[in-house]
């Protein structure tokens, strides 16, 4: 993709227009193909087509890129070669800089500069003055420093002098800090690192290193950019180490490999990170997993499970930002471990006062969408909030509630963490986005907590209207949300008289496409109880699979007995069928509150039965527990039972 020219006063205008119209410089050959706009190119010599922006900077036509030699024809450096250890003090001093204002005065500080070092003042100034929205902090006055123009001009000058490293780091930093493509500084980068990718020489680092730069100036359908990843494709990637794996991901993540580009590459690179996961520290580690996601690798369960045993290993040493992005990644790919959770729980009571706001947020998040209920978390994380709530964004906020409503925990400081929560909302309630708000609220009601006096404002139409002016329709899921709290309030709080959620609102089943309110059942648990009960009962007509309630649940099973306990046949009149879903414990509450008596079949009493016989004993003692095994078809009905089929497995 071509980059935008960020100033008009360019960072090396005045240093280049001199130099144009120095005889040194261009030959009477190169000036004449100038003038004539010819694009022949003579022997040994490289030429670059550019088109004219600015004409006291770029001019149109071939533009010869000789070597610079002063005015008596010698060749004059301005970089020079240092000692390792006096480049090693610049690159310290520079690495303490906090702003670019300190960069440039270290370098206007230092009389002798390598090209290493020039090529890190570049690095350094991107890291500094980046804003992260594709642009710098402030261009107008760091482009226009004559101590950075004049490092550009010494880069540019001796160009064909340095290292391969050293032409491809510069070249990287010219296209960090968004300078012009067609500026010389970049031609001249660019025609240099061709030809010692000619040369066929590069390191995996190197060509990773302008591959970026490639693809930041041209884009993916650049012929230098498919000859570079040629190379790279003919090195031996067996033998990659943790670093230059590092920069591989980092290349292919930036953009090179974006829409399933160079996939065969990245298949034999993902098979070389198992083997070198354990020798990552935590920065990388935390690094692979965020490039898996960026990259929407598929097919590496492998590479997950060596990459968060080894997070496992480091969970001490992490940063809150590197925690943060392994339990991201870690939710991304629905991958759950036991020892991670157990390291969770070793670590974060002990850190949960002062971790960032968002790594505790994640640790919530990552145990909730896994569901899996860990107590020392939950309840340090609960006790945290009393003194920490007002740290925390109110998506923050919304997020750790929801994930303590879907395992269904109530901390032990459940009187002092729901005052907050309902402190919080007093306070900050407009601060809300109306999503998260209904998350929020339907957590508390999943929890048996009612904040009733901020429920009866989500079914006020006037919220209602908030929540579709985000979306052009409420979201079918938000929806469902809101049907299942207006159900909560209308069965266990019965004395509410506030506002009511609009019959049409309404949804008429809690099951939907993307996601649910009710865990969806085991299919082979499902046929199994289907089998045993068409044993027990010895028809389908005395009982009837996937049946969804006037109040919207969905029911596995539903088997409708007389006054005495004897089984009737069921007839389908009053029910609809519907897909079997499940249940939560809301969910079941409120079918007791509705009259309906629930038996559970978990799925890990039903797999240890071995035949059907044992089935049909199961089955009885379960749903008949009164009587003996015996059938019988009499036609009275009065009373109704449920038997609900569920996977425990997940809890």
């Amino acid at each position: 993709m071509a980059l935008m020219v960020l100033q008009k006063l360019h960072v090396l205008r005045n240093a280049v227009v001199p130099l144009f119209f120095s005889p040194s410089i261009w030959t009477s050959s190169a000036c004449r193909q100038l003038l004539s706009g010819c694009s022949a190119v003579e022997p040994g010599r490289r030429w670059l087509c550019i088109t004219s922006q600015e004409p006291a900077f770029l001019v149109s036509g071939s533009v010869q890129l000789s070597r610079y030699t002063s005015v008596e024809g010698h060749h004059t450096s301005s970089l020079h070669r240092l000692s390792p250890e006096e480049d090693h003090v610049f690159k310290d001093g520079l690495s303490s800089c906090t702003t670019s204002e300190q960069v440039l005065r270290l370098v206007r500080s230092s009389s002798q500069l390598s090209g290493a070092s020039a090529a890190s003042v570049l690095q350094r100034l991107a890291d500094l003055e980046q804003d992260g929205a594709g642009g710098l902090r402030d261009p107008a006055a760091l482009l226009s420093d004559t101590a950075l123009v004049e490092l550009c001009l010494k880069l540019q000058k001796d160009s064909a002098e340095l290292e391969d490293e050293v032409v491809i780091q510069a070249l990287v930093g010219c296209t960090r800090l968004y300078l012009d493509p067609q500026s010389r500084l970049v031609l001249r980068l660019v025609s240099e690192s061709q030809v010692r990718l000619d040369r066929g020489c590069l390191s995996i680092s190197a060509l990773c290193g302008l591959a970026s730069a490639l693809f930041a100036l041209k884009g993916p359908d650049c012929v230098l950019l498919a000859q570079v990843m040629e190379q790279l494709k003919n090195k031996d990637l067996f033998e990659l180490n943790t670093d230059e794996l590092t920069v591989v991901y980092g290349m292919l993540a930036a953009g090179v490999a974006e829409s399933g580009r160079y996939q065969n590459l990245l298949n034999k690179i993902n098979r070389q990170a198992v083997s070198l996961t354990p020798r990552m520290d935590p920065g990388m580690v935390s690094k692979t997993l965020d490039v898996l996601v960026t990259l929407r690798q598929a097919r590496v369960l492998k590479l997950l499970e060596a990459l968060c045993k080894q997070a496992v290993c480091h969970l001490p040493n992490f940063t809150d930002a590197e925690l943060a992005v392994v339990l991201s990644a870690l939710m991304h790919y629905k991958h759950r471990d036991s020892l991670l959770v157990e390291a969770l729980e070793r670590h974060v009571p002990n850190t949960v006062f002062n971790a960032e706001p968002e790594t505790i947020t994640r640790v919530m998040q990552y145990l909730g969408h896994c569901c899996i209920i860990s107590p020392p978390v939950f309840d340090a994380v609960a006790e945290s909030f009393v003194y920490r709530a007002d740290e925390y964004s109110t998506t923050q906020i919304s997020h750790q509630i929801e994930a303590l409503g879907v395992v269904g925990y109530v901390p032990q400081e459940a009187g002092r963490f729901f005052r907050k929560v309902e402190s919080v909302l007093n306070a900050r309630f407009t601060q809300f986005q109306p999503e998260n708000l209904v998350k929020l609220l339907y957590a508390c009601a999943l929890l048996q907590r009612y904040p009733l006096n901020f429920v009866s404002k989500v079914f006020n139409p006037f919220f209602l209207q908030e929540l579709q002016k985000e979306n052009s329709m409420i979201d079918h899921a938000v929806l469902a949300q809101l049907t299942q709290l207006y159900m909560a309030v209308k069965l266990e709080c019965p004395f509410y008289n506030g506002h009511l959620l609009l019959p049409k609102l309404c949804v008429k089943s809690f099951q939907f496409a993307k996601s649910s309110l009710e865990t969806r059942v085991e299919p082979q648990l499902y046929h199994g109880v289907k089998v045993g009960l068409m044993k027990l009962l010895g028809t389908r007509a005395y009982f009837v699979f996937r049946v969804v309630t006037p109040n919207f649940y969905n029911i596995d099973v539903e088997i409708k007995l007389d006054a005495e306990g004897y089984v009737v046949p069921v007839g389908n009149a009053n029910v609809s069928k519907r897909q079997l879903l499940g249940k939560e414990a809301m969910k079941q509450r409120h079918l007791k509150l509705l009259g309906y008596e629930v038996v559970q079949i978990p799925y890990y009493e039903f797999k240890k039965l071995e035949n059907k016989a044992e089935i049909v004993k199961y089955l009885h003692k379960k749903i008949f527990r009164q009587t003996e095994l015996v059938i019988t078809d009499s036609p009275h009905r009065q009373t109704q039972a449920e038997a609900g089929c569920y996977d425990h497995r997940h809890f």
